[in-house]
């Protein structure tokens, strides 16, 4: 097993958090679960919605809330609203979620 550096994560008090903050904000199932389908695309609102299985309203205040916790970043499009995970890292923890949460169980 691969040991650490504990000063090197005591250096870097911003970083850990800014990654809890997020941490938070996902923290919830519907929330993880939007990061989830989100992974490395682009989606509109009723993508989401129709993917998730839920109310545009329920979906939007849970976007609303990764998005105000800067998790997520959106693009307008005339009337359509995309949203994208904002911060590579953030990605990269939600490909590992899956790895170790979504892999077939043997």
């Amino acid at each position: 097993m691969q040991t650490m550096d504990q000063s090197a994560l005591i250096q870097h008090d911003k970083d850990i958090e800014q990654a809890a903050f997020a941490l938070k904000a996902m923290s919830h199932p519907l929330r993880l679960k939007i990061m989830c389908i989100l992974g490395s695309s682009e989606l509109s609102v009723q993508e989401i919605v129709e993917q998730v299985g839920t109310t545009q309203s329920n979906i939007s205040q849970h976007l609303a809330i990764l998005r105000e916790k800067e998790v997520l970043r959106t693009r307008k499009d005339a009337n359509r609203v995309f949203y994208r995970i904002a911060d590579p890292r953030t990605l990269q923890l939600m490909e590992l979620l899956r790895e170790v949460f979504c892999s077939d169980r043997k």
